[in-house]
């Protein structure tokens, strides 16, 4: 697992944070926003590596951007939980309930294959 320290700019506009979540997102086949403190967040960071994928990992509580951040990805999940929220292949794929819906159901592997985050 890889852990960004995303420090760059202590003040952003709401687009500009928009702009920022995406361009992280799409930075690596697997990208996680997180809370540090957040037990679901442990869980689904926990998921991503037994299955064998070394996501990237935003810790947004230890961001100075961080509360913004987070309220950018409350706008693109629309009023789901903040964190955690997964990126996979640039693509949004939603809180622990969406990500655990796929596990289940057989779409999260194949999933990730294709984002090139797994190989077997």
């Amino acid at each position: 697992m890889q852990y960004q320290n995303t420090r760059a700019r202590q003040r952003s506009s709401s687009s500009d944070l928009l702009e920022r979540v995406a361009r992280l997102a799409s930075g690596s086949a697997v990208v996680i926003f997180s809370s540090s403190s957040c037990c679901m967040c442990h869980a689904i960071k926990r998921l991503f590596c037994e299955l064998g994928v070394s996501p990237m990992v935003y810790e947004l509580d230890q961001d100075p951007n961080g509360k913004g951040m987070e309220r950018a990805l409350y706008k693109l999940l629309g009023n789901s939980p903040t964190v955690p929220v997964v990126f996979i292949g640039g693509e949004l794929i939603g809180s622990m309930d969406r990500v655990m819906a796929s596990h289940i159901n057989g779409t999260l592997v194949p999933r990730l294959k294709e984002a090139g985050a797994l190989w077997l």
